[in-house]
């Protein structure tokens, strides 16, 4: 039944636009937050992620992500690379977007820069037919049996170009910025292809912000201690949601603390812990579930791992740059 109802779930949302993968922990994958942060932490870095969302439901969603950016001070600029995939449903419906990523850089004052991002790639969804389980294929004493009068569609995969954009103001100790994607609003729909009825994804749009508070500041021997009050919001066809929050670190160690609302009700709580040494980043988050979904989805995981390249550039001080993303 579980399975039956996985199917049927999976179809309907086949036949509605996609809503793209938000992580909790947002600040590890600035690339995925706004094409603006590329090279914004004057060296290369590497980030990773990985989140298992509602445990409860037997990989109904996974999520994972890789990225890489750099600095071109010369040119004033940062470019970087991205690939997400999404998993629902244990493999019967795939997502996976790789893009290329630039910003430009613009000193205002010493103190004050804007960047401008532009992000392009290709999408591709996928749909695992044999996966897919019937009300016909269901037997009252045997349960389910092989066999479906349901004919496969002629299409099960679909790859297309996407365009996304974004702009974000960097200080000395704050960050704001938007972002806008699938601007050209690419269709990504697989069964009612075949009926030239699909609808396009829709566009994305995102505001964050956030203040840098420091507590103790950092140098070569010890990573700086701070808190940072911060928010996300992020609205997308009917769907809405706004993250709440803080994010602290104390030397070696990190926290933080978000409350989601998705405009329809409360959603989750996230706790975050995790630590840094050296170049290695690693942070674990938890979203408590308190909608009415909370007693049968479980909670969210989520894994992140950043790695801060070295780099000989000595203009600027990395602890006077966002640390939070860094």
């Amino acid at each position: 039944m579980r399975k039956l109802l996985t199917s049927l779930f999976l179809l309907a949302a086949s036949h509605l636009a996609a809503q793209d993968p938000i992580f909790s922990q947002f600040y590890a994958m600035p690339l995925q937050l706004n094409p603006g942060f590329a090279g914004s932490a004057y060296a290369p870095r590497v980030g990773l992620i990985y989140r298992d969302q509602w445990t409860g439901f037997n990989n109904a969603y996974r999520t994972y992500a890789v990225s890489y950016e750099q600095n071109l001070d010369a040119l004033n600029s940062g470019i970087g690379f991205q690939l997400t995939g999404d998993n629902a449903g244990n493999g019967i419906y795939k997502t996976n977007r790789f893009s290329g990523v630039y910003a430009y850089r613009l000193n205002i004052t010493d103190a004050l820069n804007i960047r401008l991002g532009v992000e392009a790639g290709m999408h591709q969804t996928s749909l695992d037919w044999e996966k897919l389980l019937f009300p016909d294929q269901l037997d009252p004493i045997d349960g389910p049996v092989f066999g479906s009068g349901e004919l496969t569609p002629d299409i099960t995969s679909r790859t297309r170009f996407d365009v996304s954009a974004g702009m974000l103001m960097l200080g000395e100790r704050w960050y704001g910025g938007f972002a806008l994607k699938h601007l050209n609003t690419p269709n990504e729909g697989i069964l009612l292809i075949n009926d030239n009825l699909s609808r396009g994804l829709p566009l994305l749009y995102n505001l964050h912000g956030g203040i840098d508070f420091v507590v103790k500041p950092g140098n070569k021997q010890r990573e700086a201690s701070f808190w940072s009050p911060n928010f996300l919001f992020v609205a997308q066809g009917p769907y809405k949601q706004l993250n709440l929050g803080a994010y602290g670190s104390f030397g070696s160690f990190y926290g933080g603390l978000w409350f989601r609302h998705t405009f329809r009700n409360s959603d989750a709580a996230i706790l975050l812990a995790g630590f840094r040494q050296g170049m290695l980043k690693i942070g674990l988050s938890y979203d408590f579930t308190v909608s009415g979904l909370a007693a049968n989805a479980g909670g969210t995981y989520e894994l992140s791992v950043g790695i801060q390249l070295k780099s000989n550039h000595r203009k600027y001080d990395l602890n006077d740059c966002l640390r939070m993303f860094q």
